[in-house]
């Protein structure tokens, strides 16, 4: 990565110029700044109802409008307005709603005042393996490493729909403000209503205390090209050969993932544009997840969406909101103490990956190029950049087991993850457990001395998928591999 220039010349910064478009804030003079009108309009909220009169949630719409024009975005929406003043004004309770107009609207307000001079100290700080924030697009590989009172800063600035939208979709970049969450209002789904009291809980929390750690986000590539000194996206023959021996696995018939007590790789059921519809009307697993630890929004800035062999791993993220329910059940149940440990960095030891499974009919999903597709797709998620010379001494020792590297079982944590892609995708939950479990085997600890190898399970599964195929068998995958038919419905597997 090549050095950025001093923080003092913000103008000649690529990584800067790179963000700059997509944010509220301009850059006049070697500094970042407010427009003039727009400071004006938070100096006037941070000072609280009594002066700005921003005290129900039709006031707070307008009040946004004036924002967006200072901002020289478009007036917000009529309907996100509409969403607006039906959770503040009806749904919120009396009580919570003054409380948010009277203490937590200005708070945020001054926090966004903060917003320039946070952004000059993170360019001022980024290094040391970390960019300063900027768009991560397809193919580009890197580490953006942002304090939580940014990421705060910057959410806010979602939840106050200002972050401009002109070239977003042209970037490949997923819709940040959080306007079509309160359009989304207006049909009075439950679910939706719910998503929205875990953000507001989230906004309340953070005005309260100002959250001290840091979230590192990172888009992993498997590179299609050779590499010096690198790992490549693996062929079919690469996996057909490799000796790995398989990891320990196991299955759990309840729980969920984002519970996982020990450290892991929480895998994010994704969409390929990071965040599915979280903004929007989805609320299944990768939704539900940046609902209760929302600092997973803010990759929806700068994360372009993932091609084939990419991934995207947040490090740090904290959990505010305990919920029940799923889908259209989905409830925002109360506040959550995030306990997880910090690293050296500074970030909570909560590992969560985004990968996106195949979209497509159930039949395609057991062609060989499709079974490649997904089992290099979790590989990319799996796969850690600092060990990169383990994995590719891996496959190249892929023939000979006596001469496979020792692993440390220290230095690797497992992966925390269930039935990826088997809902609206249409993936089979078992043949799904067979893919993580070869690309886990393939990258983290607990080798086994005796068993089945990556190899001789990934020639199984193709097997299988080939049987498929010809129509000549319709059993389940364990039922055509097991010597007996033990029913198996688990949904929550561990590989380590």
């Amino acid at each position: 990565m090549e050095e950025e220039p001093p923080a003092s010349d913000l103008a000649a910064r690529g990584d800067l110029r790179s963000a700059l478009p997509f944010l509220p804030v301009v850059l006049r003079g070697g500094a970042l700044f407010w427009p003039p009108a727009a400071q004006e309009s938070l100096r006037a909220l941070a000072l609280g109802p009594d002066v700005s009169r921003v005290a129900s949630g039709d006031v707070l719409a307008d009040a946004l409008t004036d924002l967006r024009l200072a901002l020289a975005l478009p007036a917000l929406p009529q309907r996100a307005a509409d969403g607006l003043a039906l959770f503040f004004d009806d749904l919120l309770s009396r009580a919570q709603a003054r409380g948010w107009f009277a203490e937590v609207v200005p708070n945020l307000a001054r926090l966004l005042l903060r917003l320039p001079t946070l952004l000059e100290d993170h360019y001022a700080k980024a290094g040391h393996g970390a960019s300063g924030l900027r768009v991560l697009a397809s193919q580009d590989a890197g580490l953006v490493l942002l304090s939580q009172e940014l990421v705060a800063a910057l959410l806010t600035c979602a939840l106050f729909c200002l972050f401009p939208t002109a070239g977003r979709a042209q970037a490949c970049l997923p819709t940040i403000n959080f306007d079509g969450l309160f359009t989304a209002l207006i049909h009075r789904s439950q679910s939706q209503e719910q998503k929205v009291r875990c953000l507001v809980h989230y906004f309340e929390r953070v005005t309260d205390s100002t959250p001290a750690g840091f979230v590192s986000f990172e888009r992993k590539v498997l590179p299609r090209q050779p590499v010096s000194d690198g790992i490549t996206y693996p062929d079919i023959h690469a996996w057909l050969a490799s000796s790995a021996p398989l990891c320990q696995f196991r299955v759990f018939s309840s729980g969920f993932i984002e519970d996982e007590e020990q450290e892991a790789l929480q895998v994010d059921f994704a969409n390929k544009y990071l965040g599915g519809g979280a903004l929007s009307r989805g609320c299944v697993q990768e939704e539900i997840r940046f609902m209760i630890n929302p600092e997973l929004i803010l990759g929806m800035l700068f994360m372009a969406s993932m091609e084939d062999n990419e991934a995207i791993e947040i490090f740090g993220a904290e959990r505010f909101s305990q919920y029940m329910g799923y889908g259209s059940s989905f409830r925002f149940v109360g506040d959550y103490l995030d306990t997880k440990p910090f690293d050296s960095v500074g970030r909570r030891r909560t590992r969560i990956v985004a990968i996106d499974a195949l979209d497509c009919p159930a039949r395609l999903h057991y062609e060989s190029d499709c079974l490649l597709r997904e089992v290099n797709k979790a590989f990319c998620g799996f796969f850690d950049q600092s060990k990169c010379q383990l994995y590719v001494k891996l496959f190249q020792d892929s023939h000979n087991k006596d001469n496979f590297p020792s692993i440390n079982s220290n230095e690797y944590i497992g992966v925390s993850t269930g039935n990826w892609g088997c809902g609206a995708f249409g993936g089979n939950p078992e043949i799904k457990s067979m893919i993580q479990w070869i690309a886990a085997s393939q990258v983290i600890q607990w080798i086994l001395r005796h068993g089945w190898t990556v190899s001789e399970l990934w020639h199984m599964l193709i097997e299988y998928s080939s049987q498929r195929l010809r129509g000549e068998t319709y059993k389940g995958f364990f039922a055509w591999l097991l010597p007996s038919n033990r029913p198996n419905n688990e949904v929550h597997y561990m590989s380590e």
